[in-house]
């Protein structure tokens, strides 16, 4: 949403081939930005103006910084010497930013091409993340000054040959070994690199959420997703606790939920923990711990001979319990309306979720076949992100078919996204659970025997706000509707909101 204060720097980025969509809402503009980054691999930028505008991005930054997503957020401000004899909209952007960023800068004219530089390579190397530039309004306006080249890019780094050479001896030894796949490796690259690694070792691999279909989840040593649900977890942890060689590989515990801390022992388990940036967290300890490029470390430690995996077939009754755990249900419900969009929807498709009890199920039935397939918010788990995160990914690849699956209350959050939908001809399906409930948060306010109260709300016909900003809206209740909703949904040339309608109880007992 552009002010007065950065008008310079839209007209600029017009004018040098970057694409500009004015959206509602700055928080929902940056997840737009992620969706297209996750689909072209470039760098998404944020545009705010000073003040209201700047700070109401704050929420997406965070996200960006801990899913890491390479995030260019410029921000218009007031000049400093204005700011000395001048109140309104003057504060310390830069300041705010800077916790949420791994950098923040203020461009000044002599520099603006070694700023830039700097603010593209801190985003993209190592673990990327979110970078700020404050843009005073006269800097804008003012020639670039600056001469001098700019830096190599710097080199993937990869440990050195003698530490390599331990954990490659361990992993040759491995008769158990188990992968664990994270962030850091959600890419082509990586999603070849898992693969290879798993089938040589024998190793099943378990992912966590964001990270699904970094291995192809009908994979035989395919687990899915790990961190959300306590009754997968239930599943998969006992068979951490098996593995006497654990791989992680671009793991980020971000993610994940108490389950996860200390979810192995590295006096008895030898573990390898392959990450792009150090553990600062704690939320797990290992044997061997490497920083570098996930993909080129591990090759390098790959045993020469193929190993044998797990004599048993404990591997492949996991991925049976986990089938069994997660039905696709024969009654009308969460689980059923799920399991009938993957059904009904093509392989290719992407597809996003918003936080809620919702997300927690689908991201144990949604199977993901190649990666970034089922996009969310994991480390920052924030609402209202489901919507714009399809948008982007839209506006990138406008020929794929792209769902957002969101509860009512994230949904309404940024409904008035669908204005930008409609002025840019995207044909994403919104499909929305509408229970009128906080669901999850209603689920522990129940269970910690509390009386109801914040969690639910009056139903809105959310269909027919699909069709008051120009889109396809229809309402279903029944699995033959949701079929005929999604054809119909594949078929017009403008944006569909499909509402679900369930029980607000319909997800006790799903995960």
């Amino acid at each position: 949403m552009p002010g007065g204060e950065v008008l310079t720097l839209l007209d600029a980025l017009e004018k040098a081939g970057i694409r500009f969509v004015m959206c509602r809402h700055e928080n929902a503009a940056g997840f737009m930005a992620e969706g297209a980054y996750h689909r072209t691999g470039a760098p998404g930028i944020l545009l705010s103006t000073v003040g209201p505008g700047a700070l109401n991005g704050i929420n997406v930054v965070e996200n960006a910084r801990q899913d890491c997503v390479p995030l260019i957020v410029l921000t218009g401000c007031v000049d400093p010497e204005t700011a000395q004899t001048y109140t309104h909209q003057v504060l310390d952007q830069a300041k705010v930013f800077e916790p949420v960023t791994k950098a923040s800068f203020t461009l000044n004219a002599g520099a603006a091409h070694v700023i830039a530089d700097k603010a593209v390579g801190i985003a993209t190397e190592g673990r990327p993340g979110p970078v700020h530039i404050d843009v005073p309004i006269s800097v804008a306006d003012a020639q670039a000054t600056g001469a001098g080249g700019l830096r190599t890019p710097a080199l993937p780094m990869v440990p050195s040959p003698d530490a390599l050479v331990v954990a490659k001896n361990a992993l040759a030894a491995a008769e158990r070994p188990l992968i664990i796949a994270g962030l850091d490796v959600i890419s082509p690259q990586g999603a070849d690199c898992v693969r290879h690694v798993a089938e040589h070792l024998g190793a099943p691999v378990i992912t966590t959420y964001k990270a699904k279909g970094v291995m192809d989840e009908r994979h035989y040593l395919a687990l899915g997703g790990a961190g959300l649900s306590p009754k997968a977890d239930e599943i998969l942890l006992p068979l951490v606790a098996q593995a006497d060689v654990i791989l992680a590989i671009g793991y980020d515990p971000v993610e994940m939920r108490t389950g996860w801390q200390n979810p192995w022992n590295p006096q008895t388990q030898v573990v390898i923990d392959i990450t792009a940036a150090p553990n600062h967290h704690y939320m797990h300890q290992a044997t061997h711990s490497f920083i570098g490029d996930c993909v080129q470390t591990t090759a390098a430690i790959l045993p020469d001979a193929p190993l044998n995996g797990w004599s048993d077939d404990a591997v492949a009754q996991t991925k049976d319990a986990l089938a069994h755990a997660f039905p696709k249900g024969d009654t009308w419900g969460p689980a059923q309306a799920i399991s009938i969009c993957q059904e009904e929807l093509p392989d290719t498709t992407l597809a996003t979720a918003d936080s809620g009890a919702h997300r927690i199920l689908l991201s144990q039935m949604w199977t993901c076949t190649f990666p970034k397939a089922l996009t969310q918010s994991s480390g920052f788990c924030t609402m209202g992100c489901a919507v714009p995160l399809a948008m982007g990914a839209q506006i990138a690849e406008p020929d794929r078919t792209v769902v957002s699956f969101s509860g009512d209350a994230g949904f309404l959050m940024v409904v008035g996204e669908l204005a930008t939908a409609a002025e840019n001809a995207l044909r994403t399906i919104f499909v929305v659970f509408v229970d009128a409930s906080l669901a999850l948060i209603e689920m522990k306010q129940r269970g910690r025997q509390m009386k109801n109260a914040g969690v639910d709300f009056a139903r809105s016909d959310i269909a027919a706000i699909g069709r008051a900003f120009g889109g396809h809206g229809v309402s279903v209740s029944n699995a033959d509707d949701l079929r005929a909703a999604l054809s119909k949904a594949q078929a017009v040339d403008t944006f569909s909101v499909i509402a679900v309608e369930i029980d607000k109880r319909a997800y006790d007992d799903a995960f």
